[in-house]
C-alpha cells in the first residue's frame, strides 16, 4: 500500500533511450511537470527542424517543454525554480548539469545511466561495452553530482549482451530495463527508504564519445575485434571499407577464429551467401553491407549483383 505523497518531477532527456523512462513516469502516480530537452535539430535531406524523441512524447501528453540553448543561463534557472519540483530525473539529456541547477530540487537529481557503474562512465557506455566485447552490461540509477557519472548508486540491474547484438539492440533493452528500475527508485525516495552506495572510483572506466574516424576498418585487427566494432558502431558512424575503389558500410558480420593463409583484407570466399575476408587472426564473414548511397544488401544479393572474386582486397 502506497502511503507517501506523489512527487513533482522534472524530466531531463533527449534521445530515444530516454523515451521509456519518460513514458513510465507519465503513467505513474507522480506528476511530471516539465520536460527539459536539448534544442531540436535539422534532419533529413531538407534539413528541417525535427522535435527530439522526448519532446514528441511530452507534447502528446500535454507536458510543458523547455529547450534551453544554455542550461546555465539565469533565465532557464529561474524558470526551472518556478516549477517547484521535488526531484529531477535525468536520462541521456546530453549536457553536464551545473551546480546551480542541481541545488534547486529539494530531493536532488537522479540519473538513469546505461552501464554497471563505475564501469563505462561517460557519453557512450553502450557502444563502448559492445566494442569491447563484454558479456554483460546494465543500468545504474545514481545521484547526479558535479563529477561525471560518479554519484552514489541507488540501484543496478544487469543485462547480458548476446554475441551478435548491436549497440542499438542493447540500448533498446537497457532503456526498457531502466524505466522499470527508475520507478522502483522513485517510490523508495518518496517513502524515504532508498539506500545509497558509493562508487569505487578506483574501478572506474571511461566511455568516450564515438567519433566518425572510428568507423575506418583496420583489417590488421583480429576478426572478433572487427565483429565487435561492427556491432558497436551502430547506428552511427558504422564501420566502412573500400573494395575496388568503392566504399561499403558493414551492417552485420560473423567471425571464425580459424585463420587462413591470406593477407588481412583479402577475400577468401565469394560464392552463394559466403563473403569471407581474412584478418590478422581469424576470418570475418560479411552478412549485410551497404554500397555508399544505396540500400543495405545481404551478402547473397551483393555477390549476385557485383563481380566479386577471391583474392580481391578490402582496404580501409
Amino acid at each position: 500500500m502506497v502511503t507517501s505523497a506523489p512527487l513533482r518531477l522534472a524530466f531531463f532527456g533527449t534521445p530515444e533511450f530516454a523515451v521509456p523512462s519518460l513514458a513510465a513516469l507519465l503513467e505513474s502516480r507522480h506528476e511530471v511537470v516539465a520536460l527539459v530537452s536539448q534544442p531540436d535539430r535539422p534532419k533529413g535531406r531538407g534539413q528541417k527542424l525535427q522535435p527530439t524523441p522526448t519532446k514528441q512524447v511530452a507534447l502528446d501528453a500535454g507536458i510543458p517543454v523547455l529547450q534551453p540553448a544554455k542550461i546555465r543561463e539565469d533565465t532557464f534557472l529561474d524558470a526551472f525554480r518556478d516549477l517547484r519540483v521535488d526531484l529531477g530525473v535525468v536520462a541521456a539529456y546530453g549536457k553536464i548539469l551545473p551546480d546551480a541547477l542541481l541545488a534547486i530540487p529539494p530531493m536532488g537529481m537522479i540519473n538513469v545511466h546505461a552501464s554497471l557503474l563505475p564501469a563505462y562512465r561517460g557519453a557512450a557506455p553502450v557502444h563502448r561495452a559492445v566494442i569491447d566485447g563484454v558479456a554483460a552490461t546494465g543500468v545504474t540509477i545514481m545521484r547526479v553530482v558535479r563529477e561525471l557519472d560518479a554519484g552514489p548508486m541507488l540501484a543496478r540491474v544487469t543485462r547480458p549482451i548476446a554475441a551478435d547484438e548491436t549497440s542499438v539492440d542493447v540500448e533498446g533493452g537497457l532503456a526498457r530495463l531502466g524505466a522499470g528500475l527508475l520507478l522502483e527508485v522513485i517510490e523508495q525516495l518518496a517513502a524515504g527508504t532508498a539506500k545509497e552506495e558509493p562508487q569505487d572510483d578506483r574501478a572506474a572506466t571511461y566511455a568516450a564519445k564515438i567519433t566518425r574516424e572510428e568507423g575506418t576498418l583496420d583489417w590488421a585487427l583480429p576478426a572478433a575485434a572487427i565483429h565487435d566494432r561492427v556491432r558497436g558502431l551502430q547506428p552511427w558512424p558504422l564501420v566502412s571499407a573500400r573494395l575496388d575503389g568503392h566504399r561499403y558500410l558493414l551492417h552485420r558480420t560473423a567471425h571464425d577464429p580459424q585463420s587462413v593463409a591470406a593477407a588481412p583484407g583479402a577475400i577468401v570466399e565469394a560464392a552463394g551467401d559466403r563473403l569471407v575476408v581474412a584478418t590478422a587472426h581469424g576470418t570475418l564473414q560479411i552478412l549485410q553491407l551497404q554500397p555508399e548511397g544505396r540500400r543495405v544488401l545481404s551478402s547473397r544479393e551483393f555477390l549476385a549483383g557485383y563481380r566479386i572474386r577471391p583474392g580481391m582486397i578490402f582496404e580501409p
